[in-house]
């Protein structure tokens, strides 16, 4: 009996592990994607909890505290990126939670369609706000000539047609703040699809 049992056991534990759920929260799996539905239309990220494991952590606390609706796309660079997470269309910054550490060289490359954590120059800084790459930024890669780079935690895997529908949006000055979208791109609700 107690060898079944323990055969059982030694089952369940190897399944976690080839899952690739071991240490990462149930919302954290293998595969996790989260839907953007923006009033530019609509979007998939697909995130990778094993390469960033703190970092989409965060992003799906986020998610889950419904922090990202009613948020707009504040800066976009067209040929570089499109950044969102901290501001509604009043320019009023949100709350957020404390920093998290940087997680940059995790062997994920800022490329077109990649999500990455914004931050200041402190490299653990960063809290709500991502951007998402229209282009190849290797520049922003780990590591810097500061030692660090910006953190990769998942990619665009449908929508990504949006994204460039955002990037081309005329921009201008708003609030002290540049490459504003003159006509506001909001978050209107952010899911976990699986």
């Amino acid at each position: 009996m107690q060898a079944q049992l323990a055969k059982k056991a030694r089952r369940a534990f190897i399944g976690l592990i080839l899952a690739g759920v071991w240490g990462l929260p149930a919302y954290a799996q293998a595969g996790t994607s989260v839907q953007f539905q923006t009033s530019a239309g609509d979007f998939v990220i697909e995130l990778n909890a094993e390469k960033a494991p703190k970092t989409v952590e965060n992003f799906l606390q986020y998610v889950n505290d419904k922090h990202y609706e009613g948020t707009v796309f504040h800066r976009v660079i067209d040929g570089f990126m499109v950044q969102g997470g901290g501001f509604t269309a009043a320019m009023a910054q949100k709350p957020t939670r404390g920093p998290i550490p940087l997680e940059a060289s995790n062997g994920l490359r800022n490329d077109r369609g990649t999500i990455a954590m914004a931050r200041s120059g402190n490299p653990n800084s960063a809290t709500s706000q991502f951007f998402i790459n229209v282009v190849d930024n290797a520049g922003l890669n780990a590591p810097q000539p500061d030692g660090f780079g910006y953190a990769v935690f998942g990619k665009v895997s449908s929508g990504m047609e949006t994204i460039d529908k955002i990037r081309m949006l005329p921009t201008g000055n708003k609030s002290g703040m540049q490459n504003v979208p003159l006509a506001p791109v909001t978050i209107n609700a952010v899911r976990l699809l699986k």
